[in-house]
């Protein structure tokens, strides 16, 4: 009688937190065999265009676990017609091996949303449930997940809570990297190897100058599903404020694109970026993630999608901003801040002034950001105040 360990995901791609999981799930377990198996269709998200088919995505599995011999990767869910549901699949383990015991390993997101996978009650009698936990959990996330272990154990489900190091990695946040030039240090090598061989995830491809419409589906698809209506709403804005005027509407429809284009990465991430484009940031810049997104969005712009110089600085000041800036830096600050989605006090009075006074709109946009971060207590960043002050000098 064996202790089985299933890992099941899409794998798009397969990264070092996946396979430092399956280490410490069989660790911790003392498994005596850990069963890696890759989805071919997921039912409960879509895949990204672009995405690698479940054999190369098999294969990469296989290339990154090679070294661990108690990992069997299976090709289970790819022979079988449909979309690939765990229910189904330990059904047919069980019938395969019905002495064993089975451990199906969740992340978080997955051990929250069980509910809602297909014939649950099976998955809870024929396997016990791992929930890995992270220490990057919120408070309110953590309260859930234990409300979810106790819904589940009154399901009959037996739970396994494991207190580990995972490492907290998407293989979203690893597509980002790739396509941005320094993913290499998220997959393991045979991984990279496979990827650049092949062209995955765009590595290889050149983006530079593209079109804008195939600019915008490339940008869009980097961000995180949320953001989406405020970059179209910011890029939209931009455009209708340079035909009013007088700046070049397609380097404010490119800027405003990309404006954003890597701002779903989290702090180490963005510093990463830094290093790699060789970005030098003050001691302000190094303590406030959220100011890092303008320098290494703009470095983005230029090294991977090849844009002018006016597109990149337009987007490297869009947050701080600066004295004397430039009609398309304006252009891009202020729809930023007051593209259609924003919803604050105070916009539609900058939205009113935009319709006649650009400077009179980005003074007050200024105004608004500093008395805001000195009410939550936040460092100000003196290009915002040089901002500001170069205006009433101005004006």
């Amino acid at each position: 009688m064996g202790r089985i360990g299933i890992f099941g995901g899409t794998f798009n791609p397969i990264h070092n937190g996946h396979v430092l999981a399956v280490e410490e799930f069989q660790r911790l377990l003392a498994l005596d065999q850990v069963i890696v198996i890759p989805a071919a269709v997921p039912p409960h998200k879509c895949l990204p265009q672009g995405t690698p088919d479940a054999g190369a995505r098999l294969a990469m599995v296989q290339a990154a676990t090679a070294h661990l011999p108690y990992v069997t990767v299976s090709d289970i869910e790819l022979r079988r017609e449909g979309k690939s549901y765990t229910a189904d699949t330990l059904r047919q383990l069980h019938a395969q091996r019905p002495e064993d015991t089975f451990f199906l390993l969740l992340g978080t997101d997955s051990f929250l949303s069980l509910d809602s996978w297909y014939e649950p009650e099976v998955i809870v009698q024929l396997a016990t449930l791992v929930w890995a936990h992270r220490d990057a959990e919120s408070k309110q996330q953590q309260q859930q997940l234990l409300q979810q272990e106790a819904h589940l154990q009154q399901l009959g489900a037996r739970v396994i809570k494991l207190e580990n190091t995972f490492a907290d990695i998407s293989s979203s946040t690893v597509r980002r990297m790739l396509a941005f030039g320094c993913g290499e240090s998220y997959v393991p090598p045979a991984v990279m190897q496979s990827i650049t061989a092949q062209g995955f995830y765009g590595v290889g491809e050149d983006w530079k100058q593209l079109p804008f419409d195939a600019l915008k589906e490339k940008s869009l698809s980097l961000h995180k599903a949320k953001r989406v209506p405020h970059v179209i709403g910011c890029c939209q804005t931009a455009q209708a404020l340079a035909g009013q005027y007088g700046a070049n509407p397609t380097d404010a429809a490119r800027a405003g694109i990309l404006h954003d284009i890597t701002k779903a990465l989290d702090g180490a991430e963005q510093l990463q970026l830094c290093k790699k484009y060789d970005i030098m940031l003050t001691d302000l810049e190094r303590n406030n993630a959220k100011l890092l997104h303008a320098k290494t969005g703009a470095a983005v712009a230029h090294f991977v999608f090849g844009e002018n110089d006016a597109v990149c600085d337009a987007i490297y000041w869009h947050t701080t901003g600066k004295a004397d800036m430039t009609l398309l830096e304006k252009i891009i600050y202020l729809a930023d801040y007051m593209e259609p989605t924003r919803d604050f006090d105070g916009v539609e009075q900058l939205r009113d002034l935009a319709k006649t006074d650009l400077d009179a709109a980005l003074l007050r946009g200024f105004e608004m950001s500093l008395e805001l971060l000195q009410q939550r207590g936040k460092a100000i960043d003196p290009n915002s105040r040089a901002a500001r002050d170069y205006l009433l000098r101005k004006e």
